[in-house]
């Protein structure tokens, strides 16, 4: 393969990427916890599909987003018909996993989803506007993809009280992590940042993270686990700020081990 050859295959490679892979990398952990939490808790065929088809609609996303915001800026690039085929395949996946699901528990699981469903909307709208990097749709995003766990408790016909305790612990974990990232990533590029914004973030998560003990005991371990982690967050913003990447490793490993904790206590 000649020089120019290589460089025609790695830009190719470089414009896949770019239209396929999303770039929020915080959205892969807090695609995988509510997918991790629901299969501990209620392990079933129908959950292993829910858990495709949330990773399909995390995937679906970007490109989706892409050819959404090209016509509405009224032009067709290449990336445009890229972004659409590629939109195309992922939603034939999305599709047969919903469609797993239904033949195998039917629609008991359907009712988080439909909840989550203006969550899902305020953040396209931002997307559309090429604004979803702002707040607002950020924590609604994290919200709503955390309603995955609700529905895989569902579709093992588990109890409605589980499912709404296990989306509250997420939701809670997403409403204290997202504004302490979002704060510390502002202290690393201008120095300082609005510190009692992540405060009030932490207070927030554990009031949210209370709610899901209300509506199940067991989840008990779930907020203590969130007590932890906005103690944790409450220090760690006050610290000189480290590199966005390790933030994200970091908020990854703390996510995991909320799963962790929360199914333990509900299994034991």
């Amino acid at each position: 393969m000649t020089a120019t050859q290589t460089d025609h295959v790695v830009k190719e490679r470089a414009g896949w990427r770019a239209v396929a892979m999303p770039s929020e990398h915080g959205g892969w952990g807090l695609t995988l916890e509510p997918v991790l939490l629901g299969l501990l808790v209620a392990w079933s065929g129908a959950g292993v599909a829910l858990g495709i088809a949330a990773f399909s609609a995390f995937l679906l996303r970007t490109p989706a987003k892409l050819v959404a915001v090209d016509v509405r800026r009224g032009r067709w690039l290449d990336r445009s018909g890229l972004a659409l085929r590629i939109a195309i395949v992922e939603l034939l996946v999305l599709g047969s996993a919903v469609a797993s699901a239904v033949a195998l528990a039917g629609w008991s699981w359907l009712a988080p989803l439909v909840v989550a469903g203006p969550l899902v909307a305020v953040e396209l709208s931002f997307d559309i506007r090429s604004r979803g990097r702002r707040l607002l749709p950020e924590l609604c995003g994290a919200v709503a993809i955390a309603a995955v766990a609700a529905s895989i408790v569902l579709a093992a016909d588990r109890s409605g009280r589980l499912a709404v305790g296990v989306w509250l612990v997420l939701a809670a974990r997403a409403v204290g992590a997202i504004p302490f990232v979002r704060v510390q990533i502002m202290r690393l590029r201008r120095g300082q940042g609005p510190v009692w914004h992540s405060d009030v973030a932490q207070a927030t998560s554990v009031a949210v993270a209370a709610m899901a003990v209300v509506a199940d005991r067991r989840l008990l371990a779930g907020l203590i686990g969130v007590v932890v982690l906005a103690v944790m967050q409450s220090v760690w913003v006050r610290r000189a700020p480290i590199a966005a990447k390790q933030v994200g490793l970091r908020q990854m490993a703390m996510g995991l081990a909320l799963v962790a904790v929360t199914a333990a206590g509900v299994l034991w």
